[in-house]
C-alpha cells in the first residue's frame, strides 16, 4: 500500500510541476513583444487582429451596452415613474409596446451589425492567425522541421524511415499532407462539440467543459507550430497525450479570459488574445523534445491520457462511412497501418526493421497504390454486405 501511495504522490507531484510549467509559458507574453520588434509584418498582422476584434468587435459591444440601451430605457422606458406623471399608472398597454419595440431594435443591432460583424471577423481572423504564426515562426528564425542527431544507429534506421513514410514527395507527398488536414479537421470538430455537450452535464460539467477548453486551445495553439515544423499529426496526438498535464496548464489562461462572460463578449476576447498565445507558443521551446524518441519525452512517466479517442473514433467511423471512392480512406488506411506496425514491434522485434526496409525499398506510387487498393477492397465488401441486407429486408 505504501508503495502505491508513494507512486501516487510522485505522479501527482510531476502532474503539477507541468501544469504549472504550461501555465508559465502561456502567460510568457513579453516574448510576443520581442518577436513583434524583429518582425514589421507580424507586428502589423498582430495590430490589425487587435484593430477589428478589439477596437471594432468589442468597441461595438460596449457601445451596445454602456450606450444604446440605456438611451433606448430612456425614450422608451419601462415603468410609469419614469414617465413623469402623478396620475395612477395607466399605461401598461403602451409599456407592453415599448418593451416591444425596444426588444426589436436591440435584435436589428445583432442581425444587421454584430452578426455579420462576427462572421466577418471570424473568416479573417482565420486567415490572420496562419499569417501571424508564420511571421511569428519565421521571426525565431526557424524553417522546416526541427533536426535532431540520433544517439544510436537503430535510431538513425527509424528516423530515416520515418522521414521517408511522413515525408511523401510529390503527389503523394501532396495527398498525404491534404489527408491529414482533413482528419485533423474532423478531428478537431468532433472534439469541439464534446467539450460543447460537457457543457449540460449536471454537477460536474463546467470542470470538465473547463479541462477540455484548455486542451483543446492549447492544442489550437500549438498547431500552427507543429504544421511548420512537419510534425506529422499521429506523432503530434500521442505527445499532445503524453504531455496533457503541460498542455492542460498552457490552455487555462485561454479559458480564465473567456469562462465567465457571454459568447459574443468571449468570442471578442480569445479573438484578442488567441493571437498572444499562438506566439507564446511559437516561443516556446518547451515542447522541443517532441523530435526526441518516445521514451525520452519527460511527460511519459505520467501515462498517457486519452484525451481524443472519442473524437478519433468517430473521425475514423466517419471517414469510412463516407470515404468510399475517395482518397481519403486511402491515406487513412496507410496512416492506421503504419500505426498498427509500430505496436507489433513490442512483440516481433524484427518487425519494425523489415517493415522499415520495405518502406525504403519500395517506391512512394507503391506504397499509395497498396493502401488505395486495400481501402477500396474495404469499402466494396461493406457495400456488397449492405446490398445484400437491404435485399433480404426488401424479401
Amino acid at each position: 500500500m505504501k508503495p502505491l501511495m508513494k507512486l501516487c504522490i510522485a505522479k501527482l507531484k510531476q502532474g503539477t510541476l507541468l501544469w504549472l510549467e504550461g501555465f508559465k509559458e502561456a502567460c510568457c507574453l513579453h516574448r510576443v513583444v520581442i518577436l513583434c520588434l524583429r518582425s514589421r509584418k507580424l507586428l502589423i498582422r498582430t495590430g490589425q487582429c487587435f484593430l477589428l476584434n478589439g477596437f471594432i468587435f468589442l468597441g461595438s459591444m460596449i457601445v451596445l451596452n454602456s450606450v444604446v440601451i440605456p438611451m433606448l430605457f430612456w425614450i422608451l422606458p419601462d415603468q410609469c415613474s419614469q414617465i413623469g406623471t402623478q396620475v395612477p399608472c395607466s399605461f401598461g398597454g403602451i409599456l407592453k409596446l415599448y418593451s416591444v419595440l425596444r426588444l426589436g431594435l436591440i435584435q436589428l443591432f445583432y442581425v444587421f451589425w454584430f452578426y455579420p460583424l462576427y462572421m466577418f471577423s471570424l473568416i479573417l481572423s482565420s486567415l490572420w492567425y496562419n499569417d501571424i504564426a508564420k511571421f511569428g515562426f519565421a521571426a525565431m528564425g526557424r524553417s522546416g522541421s526541427s533536426v535532431v542527431e540520433p544517439s544510436s544507429p537503430s535510431e538513425t534506421l527509424t528516423a530515416q524511415s520515418t522521414a521517408h513514410t511522413e515525408r511523401l514527395a510529390g503527389l503523394g507527398g501532396v495527398m498525404v499532407g491534404i489527408g491529414e488536414q482533413v482528419y485533423s479537421v474532423l478531428l478537431l470538430s468532433f472534439f469541439f462539440l464534446e467539450v460543447f455537450a460537457t457543457g449540460f452535464i449536471p454537477y460536474v460539467g463546467k470542470v470538465i467543459n473547463f479541462l477540455l477548453l484548455s486542451w483543446m486551445y492549447a492544442y489550437y495553439c500549438f498547431e500552427y507550430k507543429w504544421n511548420f515544423s512537419e510534425v506529422a499529426l499521429d506523432r503530434r496526438l500521442d505527445y499532445f497525450e503524453s504531455n496533457w498535464a503541460f498542455f492542460a496548464g498552457f490552455g487555462s489562461p485561454c479559458v480564465l479570459a473567456i469562462f465567465f462572460v457571454s459568447p459574443l463578449v468571449s468570442y471578442g476576447v480569445m479573438a484578442v488574445l488567441f493571437p498572444l498565445f499562438v506566439l507564446a507558443a511559437t516561443c516556446s521551446g518547451a515542447e522541443q523534445d517532441i523530435s526526441f524518441p518516445r521514451r525520452k519525452w519527460r511527460g511519459v512517466g505520467l501515462g498517457r491520457l486519452p484525451i481524443f479517442y472519442a473524437a478519433d473514433s468517430l473521425s475514423y467511423l466517419s471517414l469510412r462511412q463516407f470515404g468510399c471512392g475517395c482518397c481519403l480512406s486511402c491515406l487513412w488506411n496507410l496512416k492506421t497501418g503504419l500505426k498498427k506496425l509500430r505496436h507489433i514491434k513490442k512483440f516481433w522485434p524484427n518487425a519494425k526493421t523489415i517493415y522499415e526496409q520495405k518502406i525504403v525499398n519500395q517506391s512512394q506510387e507503391e506504397i499509395l497504390m497498396e493502401a488505395c487498393c486495400d481501402a477500396d477492397a474495404n469499402c466494396s465488401s461493406n457495400l456488397r454486405i449492405e446490398g445484400e441486407k437491404t435485399n433480404q429486408n426488401a424479401q
